[in-house]
């Protein structure tokens, strides 16, 4: 009888900071990372009998990167997926687990890696980075089924996710009544207990202490993006890193004669797919797609919250941690990281899931039994998906739940317009800022008279730079020829 138990054996990260060129590529540092994973395991064999290699797009050429690594590692026949930006990391690792409890694989490997120190040092010099060339398409290639932004944010400067992710910052604001003061000073101690952690964690790209006063940010080592958020306040991608997860049946586990001390259980993985643009949501304060993934995962691993020992929030913004802790039913000032965040741990583009899960496997082998929670975004908080690992068996295996039609039900939108005319009323805003920090235009979502909503700008210096000393939200406006709005009701 076969025994299809899914074991996390192996975990393997790449951190290149103290590399000294030529420096490598983003898939040979997923090569790397494999063959660490390989030797974490104790059974590198198990790099010759991968049934399957999973790698999530990231800022780079490749065709199919996971075909290199199976070249390399002496499993060229491994099946192989790419999943395009915008398929959350998750995903990646509930097939690779069905795939093996099903007994349709029995080793796998997932992972990813990013190379962008690499090309900025490159791109220094006046030279670009060269990557090997690569035309053939993977044995499957998984896209996302709708857009993460509209043609209409991106219009108005909404084109970068500091913009997107700061609207949902200052909506969450204005629904807790709190001043803007206040404000920057929660979002300062946050991110600073991020940074103490990542100062405790080897694999951290910017361990260095930060003070909170410096994570206020409007200063020269830390400028404003757009508001409240500065520099240092968003994930920080020119790292070279990469991290490799590998797989494989508790009967393979068991031939190849892998000790219980490396072996870390799945328990459950439940995510939603469901897709919205941020200027749509009607509460831009709220993702209840991450209190149901948790609920569900919960539930499915017989798991209450109170027993969970270790988390790690998706960190790519401030208010993706706080959002995710209110809907998850954790408190912000518990501890919400084991990496430290990708403002400081390094943010690899589309794979820092796989970075923290080496973080997490690693603590809950140090800790027999706990069990972990470590969550994921694609997205602007588009997508939501909450897994939960511990050393101890599951007795039922590992289970997986998608509750995108729950998260429809559960998420109210709001009808998009591309022009409008006339009163509205902000609903949340963001200042941009040059690069010399100065604020030079005011983004709003604005709310129609008969419930539509809107996106509109303002290149106003003046009003750009009040918009950063009051609070906006709830503010009149009026809607001009070209959606430019002007202020309806002056203080």
């Amino acid at each position: 009888m076969k025994r299809n138990t899914v074991i996390v054996v192996g975990a393997g990260a790449i951190h290149a900071a103290g590399d000294a060129p030529p420096l490598r590529e983003a898939w040979e540092l997923m090569r790397d990372a494999a063959i660490a994973a390989a030797s974490d395991a104790g059974a590198p064999a198990l790099l010759q009998r991968l049934d399957s290699i999973r790698v999530p797009k990231g800022m780079w050429g490749y065709s199919d990167p996971a075909r290199l690594v199976a070249r390399a590692v002496g499993s060229p026949k491994a099946h192989t997926t790419l999943a395009d930006i915008g398929i959350l990391q998750t995903s990646l690792l509930a097939e690779a687990c069905d795939a093996i409890q099903s007994g349709a694989e029995q080793v796998a490997l997932v992972l990813g890696g990013e190379a962008k120190y690499r090309q900025m040092l490159a791109a220094r010099m006046g030279e670009v980075a060269q990557e090997i060339s690569q035309e053939d398409p993977p044995d499957a290639f998984q896209q996302p089924e709708a857009e993460i932004w509209s043609q209409a944010e991106a219009a108005h400067g909404l084109g970068m996710p500091v913009t997107y992710y700061s609207l949902m910052e200052n909506a969450l604001r204005h629904h807790e009544q709190q001043s803007l003061q206040e404000h920057r000073e929660a979002i300062a101690g946050l991110w600073q207990r991020f940074n103490a952690v990542a100062g405790k964690n080897p694999q951290a790209w910017f361990p260095e202490p930060m003070s909170q006063e410096a994570l206020l940010g409007g200063s020269d080592t830390n400028r404003m993006l757009a508001y409240p958020y500065a520099k240092w306040h968003t994930s920080q991608w020119n790292v070279d890193q990469a991290a490799a997860l590998l797989l494989c049946s508790e009967q393979v586990a068991d031939e190849l004669g892998i000790a219980a001390s490396q072996r870390v259980y799945p328990l459950a993985i439940a995510e939603s797919n469901h897709m919205t643009t941020v200027s749509s949501r009607q509460q831009m304060y709220r993702s209840p797609g991450y209190a149901l993934a948790a609920e569900r995962a919960l539930t499915l691993s017989g798991v209450s919250l109170g027993q969970v020992k270790h988390v790690e929030l998706y960190s790519c913004f401030p208010v993706a941690v706080r959002i995710q802790a209110r809907e998850i039913g954790l408190p912000e000032t518990q501890a919400l990281t084991l990496t430290g965040g990708m403002g400081f741990a390094g943010g690899p583009l589309n794979n820092f899931v796989f970075q923290s899960l080496v973080r997490m496997i690693k603590v809950l082998r140090d800790h027999p039994g706990d069990v972990g929670l470590l969550t994921a975004v694609s997205g602007m908080l588009t997508k939501q998906g909450v897994s939960l690992w511990s050393t101890q068996k599951p007795p039922h295996g590992f289970a997986y739940a998608d509750v995108s039609g729950e998260v429809r039900e559960a998420t109210p939108l709001c009808t998009m317009v591309d022009e409008a005319n006339g009163p509205a009323v902000i609903a949340s805003y963001t200042v941009l800022y040059d690069k010399a920090g100065a604020p030079v235009r005011g983004v709003i979502v604005a709310d129609l008279p008969d419930g539509r909503r809107t996106v509109a700008h303002s290149d106003d210096a003046a009003l750009a730079q009040a918009m950063t000393g009051q609070e906006f939200c709830g503010r009149a406006v009026q809607i001009q020829a070209g959606n430019v709005f002007v202020i309806a009701d002056r203080p």
